[in-house]
């Protein structure tokens, strides 16, 4: 099952228009094709500067032909995520259940991707930016490219091949951690939806409906970032010279690579470093 994209609305958007010109010769030196596709994690916080200025010089830097990608996830509408078992923690069952009930529904129209940081905030909000449908781990992008990379996004599918992420391993995108470690590369869990018979388990979250709110279950793998730092380190430190570049953007010390090339690594990886099934 899949969700229509969401367009924003031109009259909706407030965001000023900046160039971020010396942003975009920094994003150019460093490898950033014209006309590509690039999926950007960022922490603001390490960069300094404005997201609208960020974003402008992504922007700048791909080109009227290129096509900018973030993060748009919303773990705040689910009772199975990390943030919320976090937030439950010590709480006993009445204050858990009000804790669910208060849980706002995910609705791609309004649904802030807070948690992914200013800088996706930034391009969800973009006048033309599209929002794929799934309800925990939505992607947000602008460009030609964005309705074939954001169209078919399955809602049992959080970042396997029925989701963004296949669709981007299939255009040659680039990857730019922009601030980040490799903590933050959702590029490696495509991998694990690759490697066999990847452990399954159930999910669930609160979205809109025509009634108000509903509760969605659904199977997926079980995914896992705890390992995501030494596999990103083994990356760079196995790969050949170049496919993993270095550079500031704005005053942050980010890397770029190609998608592909991080994906097919972690998937013989995780072959190597993750127990059978795990």
């Amino acid at each position: 099952m899949t969700q229509p994209l969401l367009r924003r609305d031109d009259r909706t958007a407030t965001r000023p228009d900046r160039s971020g010109e010396h942003t975009a010769t920094q994003l150019d030196r460093l490898g950033v094709r014209r006309g590509g596709i690039l999926l950007v994690h960022a922490s603001m916080r390490s960069a300094g500067g404005s997201a609208d200025a960020v974003a402008a010089a992504l922007r700048r830097a791909l080109g009227p032909e290129g096509t900018l990608v973030v993060p748009a996830f919303t773990p705040e509408n689910s009772d199975t995520s990390r943030s919320y078992l976090d937030r439950v923690r010590g709480l006993n069952a009445p204050e858990r259940a009000a804790v669910r009930a208060a849980m706002p529904p995910f609705d791609p129209a309004t649904s802030s991707a807070r948690s992914m940081g200013a800088l996706a905030e930034t391009v969800r909000l973009t006048p033309g930016a599209l929002r794929s449908g799934h309800p925990q781990t939505s992607f947000a992008a602008i460009g030609p490219a964005a309705g074939t990379l954001l169209g078919e996004h399955r809602q049992d599918c959080h970042l396997g091949e029925a989701s963004p992420l296949a669709r981007l391993y299939e255009a040659d995108a680039q990857v730019l951690l922009l601030g980040t470690g490799f903590e933050s590369c959702t590029a490696f869990h495509l991998a694990e939806y690759r490697v066999p018979h990847p452990a399954l388990r159930p999910y669930r979250c609160v979205v809109a409906s025509e009634g108000g709110r509903r509760w969605w279950e659904y199977e997926d793998i079980e995914l896992d970032d705890s390992d995501f730092a030494a596999l990103g380190a083994d990356f760079v430190r196995r790969s050949p010279v170049g496919t993993v570049r270095t550079g500031p953007v704005v005053s942050a010390p980010s890397r770029l690579f190609g998608f592909r090339a991080a994906v097919d690594f972690a998937a013989g990886w995780f072959g190597n470093h993750r127990p059978r099934g795990a």
